[in-house]
């Protein structure tokens, strides 16, 4: 693939800047993409599918005020962004002439992976899932299913406005998960791990997936013996970057300020106060390492950062995209994200997390009499105007005087982000990421990263099937 800088001449460009303002728009924007996806499932010992495509194409976007017209197109031809312009500029027009502004860069990014994985053989990859396969199966004789998944994504971005931006780009990102099913007398049971970062196929230079096929299939044996999951109120212990997904669900989404700003976040009109415990700061990092929500810049060109949006105990910021920063007089925050060039963005968060305490897990876990220790948390749903949830445990304990016992199964973790906030006890020393992620908003998904130290919550309830 050419260099980002590549995928649309700069003089077009500005042409088409240009003539998307020439209605009386105030600001307009030209996002180029190219982006190329492949996958492989492995499945009963065989390959079930491999599967590749490839998508290049432009979104043109102009506002005037509160209003904003978006067309997007797959030609790149001087007619074809033309005819996007004036479709874009045709809803949003009646404001003052203005010029476009020289764009300002050289438009430069290269991929940061050591190994691009489309260098790398479809046989290699079979070889992959298949020494995954094997070394989740040997691990136990119970284990009586495996699915192994490789997906491995190239993404270029070009974008420039007519304020001079001109930014670019490339990401790229590798993962693999393996499921096991294990089979017993009680049924059966599942066991999940995924490895996944903004890298090429170093990935697998790096981490040792045989050890990772292991531990998938010894969580669902361990979960055999599993006991139903206890109902009513406990304290709950969250493994390090097991629950990261609540907070980036419950608390996380109310954070956006263009939820904030619709009125739909309980975390409205709240700057300066006291929402969480004081031992609790959360923070979005868009610059984190190789984590799965790490980019360069969001898709509106603006570099990302680290926010702290909650720094002990107090909300400190929201997340920031360019419209709703500009009409509150401020920077972005490198949170203005868009599945595709056919997207328009929003505010979305990047990585996402409760940074460190200064408690050893283990005390956490001896000071807790009677509860639930939560290792994994799986789908679920949220309210992200009241931060009410409910999420499945894939893996969780009882914890019985002070000590991690029994394996549970069927059971869900049920409360309300604000509160869960409220109520965190004491947070661990041992900060982990979780795996990686899809979040979804109103109809389009961007990868996230998200995780926390383990901690526990004075109270949660627990939705099981024990009497």
């Amino acid at each position: 693939m050419k260099p980002a800088s590549s995928l649309l001449d700069r003089e077009l460009i500005q042409e088409t800047l240009t003539e998307a303002i020439s209605n009386g728009g105030e600001w307009a924007e030209v996002f180029v993409e190219d982006r190329q996806n492949a996958s492989a499932d492995f499945d009963e010992r065989r390959v079930e599918a491999m599967v590749s495509s490839r998508d290049l194409g432009a979104g043109i976007r102009v506002t005037v005020g509160e209003v904003t017209g978006f067309a997007h197109t797959s030609d790149l031809t001087r007619d074809g962004l033309s005819e996007a312009a004036q479709a874009a500029a045709a809803v949003a027009k009646g404001g003052g002439r203005v010029k476009p502004i020289p764009l300002n860069g050289d438009g430069i990014a290269e991929s940061k992976a050591r190994i691009l994985p489309e260098t790398i053989s479809k046989t290699r990859k079979v070889e992959l899932l298949e020494q995954v396969d094997s070394a989740a199966r040997a691990e136990n004789a119970a284990i009586t299913q495996v699915n192994v998944r490789y997906s491995e994504g190239r993404r270029r971005v070009l974008i420039a406005n007519s304020e001079g931006l001109f930014n670019a780009d490339d990401q790229t990102r590798t993962l693999l998960s393996v499921n096991c099913v294990a089979t017993g007398d009680q049924g059966l049971q599942t066991g999940r791990e995924t490895v996944g970062y903004t890298v090429g196929f170093e990935l697998f230079e790096d981490h040792d997936i045989e050890a990772m096929a292991r531990r998938a299939a010894g969580r669902a044996v361990t979960k055999l013996g599993a006991r139903p999951a206890p109902s009513g109120q406990l304290p709950v212990v969250i493994e390090r970057g097991g629950g990261g997904v609540l907070f980036h669900e419950a608390c996380g989404h109310g954070l956006e300020a263009d939820l904030v700003n619709k009125g739909a976040s309980v975390f409205r009109d709240r700057l300066g106060e006291l929402v969480a415990a004081p031992s609790v700061t959360l923070v979005d990092d868009g610059t984190m390492g190789v984590e799965w929500g790490t980019v360069a810049i969001d898709d509106e060109g603006c570099p990302t950062q680290r926010n702290v949006l909650i720094e002990d105990g107090i909300l400190t910021d929201y997340m920031w995209d360019h419209l709703r920063s500009r009409a509150a007089g401020r920077s972005a925050s490198g949170n203005g994200r868009r599945q595709s060039y056919q997207h328009l963005p929003m505010v979305r968060m990047t990585n996402t997390f409760v940074t460190n305490g200064d408690v050893e897990p283990s005390d956490i876990i001896a000071d807790t009499q009677n509860g639930v220790y939560v290792a994994q948390l799986g789908g679920g749903q949220v309210n992200t105007a009241t931060g009410d949830f409910v999420f499945g445990m894939t893996e969780a304990y009882l914890i019985e005087n002070g000590e991690i016992t029994a394996p549970l199964r069927e059971g869900n973790l049920i409360g309300n982000g604000p509160e869960v906030l409220q109520n965190i006890e004491v947070i661990g020393n041992d900060f982990a990421m979780g795996s990686p992620g899809t979040c979804g908003k109103d109809g389009q998904g961007v990868p996230v990263g998200d995780g926390q130290p383990t901690l526990r919550v004075a109270a949660l309830t627990i939705g099981g099937t024990a009497s």
